[in-house]
Parts: structure tokens; C-alpha cells; sequence
């Protein structure tokens, strides 16, 4: 007698997502990315001398001018040209740069889309993980062009008031704003993220 083999069900195996497919990745990367923000962003320089460095944060919300020290007869001049033609002096609050403060308000976006599961969630995270890189970089070149207009203009000003110490210091006198890893690591983490949510959106079946 042969004897009857028992009726097996076929195996329904499971094909787990992976990492790339969970929330895990995107919000990590958006999460450092809105942490960076609290890192010095650029570091003011007066020919080789930092004068001050500026966090993400800071510049996203304004930030006061700092002077080498009072007793420097160049922060004096500084104080006198910024007196005599705006009103502003060191040690007086600087206006947010909108980039830099749109660039924030989209890290903290961001982190809250890639936690949602629905995948125009996931769609909004990859639009604002570009946008934010982007903000980044016209951030970038918006202080730039800043930098570059103001240094002729303050230098007008020394001749038109007066300023001996500019005139002592010539071509030597160069004011300089330099972008630190810092920044570069928070453009990396919101595309990092922008392409953990575009993964996401590959792999997983959210609806």
C-alpha cells in the first residue's frame, strides 16, 4: 500500500522591503540635516583673523555683528563708517538671509513628510529634500555677492569720512567669508534624503 503524502499548502514567502524601503533612512538624513543647522555655517574673516562664525540657525534668523575687540582702532573705524552712512554698528542684529531660513523651514518639512506613511508624504520629502539643497546653494551665493558689494562700498566710505587705519592697511585689508564642511554636509543630507524618500517610493507599495 502506498502511502498518501500529506496535502501541503504552498509557502507564501514574504519579500521584506529592505532598509531603503522603511522611513528609517530619509529621516535620519533630514534629521542631521536640520541638526547641522546649528553648526558654523560660514567663518568671517579679516585677511587671515576669524572675526566671527556664523551658525545655519543664526543665519536663518539674524545674528549680531561681532568686532575683533574694542580696543582695536580698526573696529573703531568700522563702527564710525557704519555710523555716519547706515545706522548699523557692531554689535547690532543682522537681517535673516531668506534662503538660509527657507532652507530650515524645509529641513523641518521634510523630517515631518519622510515619517508619513502615504506616498504623496513621501513624494512632498523628495521635493522638499531638493529645494532645501538648493536654498543651500543660493544661500551660497547670495552672502557672496553680498560680501563683494559691500567691501567696495566700505571702502568708499573710508576715504569719504576720513579713515587713516584703511588707508595704513591698503591692499592688504581683505574681508573674506568662507563656507565651512559644516555647510556642504547639510547640502549632502537633504539630497541624501530627497533620494532615501525617491528609493521609498521605488521599493515599498505605499499608497
Amino acid at each position: 500500500m502506498s502511502e498518501e503524502q500529506p496535502n501541503l499548502a504552498p509557502a507564501t514567502s514574504t519579500v521584506m522591503p529592505g532598509i531603503l524601503g522603511t522611513k528609517i533612512p530619509a529621516a535620519v538624513a533630514f534629521g542631521i540635516a536640520v541638526l547641522l543647522f546649528f553648526m558654523p555655517f560660514i567663518d568671517i574673516k579679516c585677511n587671515s583673523m576669524t572675526l566671527q562664525k556664523v551658525s545655519g540657525a543664526q543665519l536663518a534668523t539674524g545674528f549680531k555683528i561681532k568686532g575683533p575687540g574694542s580696543d582695536n582702532t580698526l573696529v573703531g573705524d568700522f563702527e564710525k563708517m557704519d555710523k555716519d552712512s547706515k545706522g548699523r554698528r557692531s554689535g547690532e542684529d543682522n537681517d535673516p538671509n531668506i534662503f538660509a531660513l527657507v532652507a530650515f523651514g524645509l529641513g523641518i518639512i521634510a523630517v515631518v513628510l519622510s515619517l508619513i506613511d502615504k506616498k504623496d508624504a513621501i513624494t512632498g520629502g523628495v521635493i522638499a529634500g531638493i529645494l532645501g539643497a538648493v536654498a543651500l546653494m543660493a544661500t551660497l551665493i547670495d552672502i557672496k555677492r553680498k560680501v563683494k558689494m559691500d567691501i567696495p562700498e566700505m571702502s568708499n566710505r573710508a576715504r569719504d569720512t576720513g579713515v587713516t587705519d584703511f588707508e595704513k592697511l591698503g591692499d592688504t585689508f581683505h574681508i573674506a567669508v568662507d563656507f565651512t564642511a559644516w555647510f556642504y554636509l547639510a547640502v549632502i543630507a537633504f539630497t541624501a534624503g530627497a533620494w532615501f524618500c525617491y528609493k521609498r517610493m521605488l521599493i515599498s507599495k505605499i499608497r
